[in-house]
């Protein structure tokens, strides 16, 4: 403080955080490439697993695979590989979501409600009148 002349405002500098579009830029030019991870943990995946299991056997035969193609529309296909790559939310974040929703969706109500009753006052005294 001694040092520093007085009467002379020292100026604050702050620096601005990184956005989430350049830290992914940033991370994308240190690694090359994005790349979509291979195998993902999904939640809930371990219900599905032995419901699949004797289907996996069926698919492998080659005149299955060809009837398959040939049946099975290649947009359902592709859903179906897109639908394995899903991350599911666990049973716990679903009930919160849940339970989010119907919150927001009673608080609304009552809102759009609230607003429906006082025009409808408003409305009624100027017309009527």
């Amino acid at each position: 403080m001694a040092d520093e002349p007085t009467g002379s405002k020292r100026k604050r500098r702050v620096k601005n955080p990184e956005t989430f579009r350049e830290r992914a830029l940033k991370a994308n030019e240190t690694e090359g490439k994005a790349k979509r991870p291979a195998a993902v943990k999904r939640a809930g995946s371990s219900m599905a697993k032995p419901a699949a299991a004797p289907f996996k056997r069926v698919g492998r035969s080659k005149p299955v695979r060809l009837i398959g193609k040939v049946l099975v529309p290649s947009y359902l296909r592709s859903s179906w590989a897109e639908l394995k790559l899903v991350t599911w939310p666990s049973w716990k974040q679903s009930r919160q979501l849940t339970f989010a929703v119907l919150i927001f969706a009673v608080v609304f109500g009552a809102v759009i409600a609230g607003v429906d009753y006082g025009l409808d006052k408003i409305f009624k005294n100027l017309l009527l009148k």
